[in-house]
């Protein structure tokens, strides 16, 4: 048996002490099997790459929502990016792997070539102060003034870099008109500055899941490697049966959801007196054949938006299997963190059979694209 010596930091270290003492195992036992696994695992990825159709990271990965979507169709996720650590959490239950924390602090060289950008990346303004100063003196500008200090420019660099066959980007509806539009004009203009073309559309999950939940899709492909002659629609089919209220409820559901009449007669006040007033503010009960409001990462706080009515009790809010379940995720997904998290953690995430829908969709068209961009070149040999 041969022996290495290696060098560790001082937090890495008291790590491992206090992990080899919980199991009462050496210190010299934990590095090697951690050692060992690590390589199966290489082993086990790269055979998963060779057999997968193609390649794709997960920017701002959240609970990986957008991953499973991709894996459905036969993708392969060679990088997340993640950096809320209760959400690192729940996509390392899920996936295996921890996603690498803040995007603006990794090196775009390093991360691993990969057919297809993935990310729903945060709806934030752009300063047009330096821009508009370029403007002034006459001089150029691009996406890196225009949107320096966001997260988007953290998905132009690495496109840039790593020059995917497409990418597929999702926000929320407002963001055409967030800032008057001028955050979207920019965001439109650094994707195609980059040379992709770039499609959008707003669309809707209630097709595919018991809620509604607009939002909007930004798809691009890579002209330098397609040209400029590239279609793309959201054609969509909707499931034949159109999913409802009842179809996600659990059976036996602990009373800690139902509605305290404190909290239940103050949701009702409050309903009442915007009534009054003319708007339109207050609870919402999701009809058991119809479908609910919209979720958001706000449910925690009270769950008021989206409501299930029980015969002689208050109404309850939904437990976390239930918000997967209104989000389109499997059963086996795994919930490891608390409920106020997992409400967090579901009302950020995606439609994942809609997102499924559209990423098939994006590799049927890099399919067609490459097998056009093959007999081209057959041609000119």
């Amino acid at each position: 048996m041969k022996q290495v010596h290696l060098r560790i930091d001082d937090e890495l270290y008291n790590e491992i002490n206090a992990y080899s003492s919980a199991i009462e195992q050496t210190m010299q036992d934990c590095i090697r099997e951690a050692v060992a696994y690590y390589i199966t695992d290489m082993k086990r990825k790269q055979r998963e790459i060779r057999n997968s159709h193609f390649t794709f990271i997960d920017l701002f990965a959240g609970i990986g929502g957008m991953r499973v979507a991709f894996e459905r169709v036969g993708g392969h996720c060679v990088y997340s990016s993640e950096w809320n650590k209760y959400s690192q959490q729940t996509y390392f239950a899920n996936f295996g792997e921890q996603p690498e924390g803040d995007i603006t602090q990794v090196d775009a060289s390093a991360i691993p070539n990969h057919d297809i950008l993935v990310a729903g990346f945060p709806c934030q303004p752009f300063s047009i102060a330096g821009v508009s100063k370029k403007n002034s003196l006459g001089r150029a500008t691009g996406f890196e003034d225009k949107t320096q200090g966001t997260l988007f420019f953290d998905v132009c660099r690495i496109l840039r870099e790593k020059r995917p066959k497409a990418f597929m980007l999702e926000n929320v509806k407002n963001l055409r008109s967030h800032d008057k539009g001028r955050t979207y004009q920019v965001i439109l203009e650094s994707l195609k500055e980059l040379n992709y073309k770039v499609f959008d559309d707003i669309l809707d999950g209630q097709i595919y899941v018991p809620q509604h939940r607009e939002r909007i899709l930004i798809v691009g492909f890579d002209q330098e490697r397609y040209g400029e002659k590239i279609d793309f629609k959201f054609i969509l089919e909707p499931n034949k049966k159109r999913p409802v209220i009842k179809d996600i409820l659990e059976q036996d559901v602990d009373d800690k959801y139902t509605l305290s009449d404190k909290l239940w007669t103050y949701l009702q006040n409050y309903a009442a007196k915007h009534k009054a007033a003319g708007n339109g503010f207050g609870y919402g009960i999701a009809p058991p054949d119809g479908i609910s409001r919209t979720i958001s990462a706000r449910y925690y706080k009270d769950g008021s938006e989206i409501l299930i009515e029980q015969e002689g009790r208050n109404p309850r809010r939904l437990t976390p299997r239930e918000c997967a379940r209104l989000q389109g995720f499997p059963d086996s997904f795994r919930i490891p963190v608390s409920d106020t998290q997992a409400y967090k953690q579901f009302g950020n995430s995606v439609v994942v059979p809609l997102m499924e829908k559209v990423a098939e969709l994006v590799v049927k068209k890099i399919e067609e694209l490459d097998d056009t961009e093959r007999v081209r070149q057959r041609k000119v040999d």
